[in-house]
């Protein structure tokens, strides 16, 4: 899997998100078919990274899904988290801000990223979230690290 994903992700290989599409649809049925959700919010990545990429992966994985994405979170460039420590991880500062915090005040949001390792940029975006008036906040990723 970490062959797949590192193709997916780093060697500019967006076409693969068509492989986990039905497990992730799948996941989000088992998990969210009770939860009243308003809308995804795909992790970003930084104008600097998604330009080096191409696409943004969690955006392809929250297209699958049956629910409208907001845009509103956005994101500092920093050095690759796959590149840090999971000491670093941990200790990082929250590299997310937002745009407009109408659009989210009094929402349900599903968080969509690609992989779970310490789980700090979900909670980052979500203490954002939250902090801008968001009811709830859950996650979905397609792998756990």
């Amino acid at each position: 899997m970490k062959d797949i994903l590192s193709t997916f992700k780093f060697r500019g290989d967006a076409a693969l998100a068509a492989v986990f599409e039905k497990e992730f649809k799948t996941s989000y049925k088992a998990n969210f078919k009770t939860i009243k959700l308003d809308a995804t919010i795909p992790i970003p990545l930084s104008p600097e990274r998604l330009y080096e990429r191409g696409f943004n992966q969690a955006k392809l994985l929250a297209d699958f899904l049956p629910l409208p994405q907001l845009d509103i979170l956005e994101r500092t460039h920093h050095e690759k988290q796959s590149k840090k420590s999971r000491q670093e991880r941990l200790t990082s500062s929250n590299v997310f801000s937002i745009s407009d915090r109408s659009i989210i005040e009094g929402k349900n949001i599903l968080l969509i990223d690609d992989i779970y390792t310490t789980g700090t940029t979900l909670r980052h975006a979500a203490k954002r979230l939250k902090d801008f008036g968001a009811t709830s906040i859950y996650s979905l990723t397609l792998i756990r690290s």
